[in-house]
């Protein structure tokens, strides 16, 4: 247990390190360190995930994608299996983003399991932030679309995790609700 702490502890000041200039796109423009906390968060409360592979991958879900972390220095710190796990969950940024957008649709149900526990929190993730703290540039339209493709990838990832996937419905009925009720007052 002691030693499951020190890696997870790791990989938080690793993740926390490697984003400290980012910010997230909300209107607050809160650190982006935070998402990662709440991918792990969820796992751990709602999914009843306890294990430090994908606990400590989850941590480090964006590092590659989005910073200038390379897979050697994942591998060196944190060992193949949690680089494995975070390749799985990272677009090729490389792709235009509609290709991004249609892989991660068709390569959801092929993931590895733990992949799909975190990729299913960071959808939950995402979807309560584009519709309670979303992008200041998205139009309703573009967040609405973006609900739609969450779900899609979902679809994919189904028969993983009973809670998680029902924390996912209840958030996207709760972010749709929201939309709805943003169309109504501004139409």
């Amino acid at each position: 247990m002691k030693n499951d702490l020190a890696f997870l502890l790791k990989a938080l000041y690793f993740s926390a390190q490697k984003h400290r200039h980012q910010r997230r796109k909300d209107t607050a423009a809160s650190p982006f360190i935070n998402h990662p906390i709440e991918v792990a968060h969820l796992l751990w409360t709602v999914g009843e995930v306890s294990d430090a592979t994908t606990i400590t991958a989850a941590i480090l879900h964006d590092t590659i994608e989005d910073t200038d972390t390379t897979c050697e220095e994942i591998s060196m710190q944190f060992g193949n299996e949690v680089l494995g796990l975070v390749l799985e969950v990272s677009d090729d940024k490389n792709l235009p983003k509609q290709e991004r957008k249609r892989k991660q649709i068709v390569h959801s149900p092929h993931l590895s399991r733990k992949a799909k526990l975190i990729k299913l929190a960071d959808k939950i993730s995402n979807v309560h932030d584009i519709a309670f703290a979303p992008p200041d540039h998205w139009s309703l339209q573009r967040r609405i679309e973006y609900l739609q493709w969450a779900e899609d990838v979902v679809a994919g990832l189904r028969g993983i995790n009973k809670n998680l996937e029902k924390h996912f419905d209840e958030t996207l009925a709760a972010a749709r609700q929201r939309l709805n009720e943003e169309n109504k007052e501004n139409p």
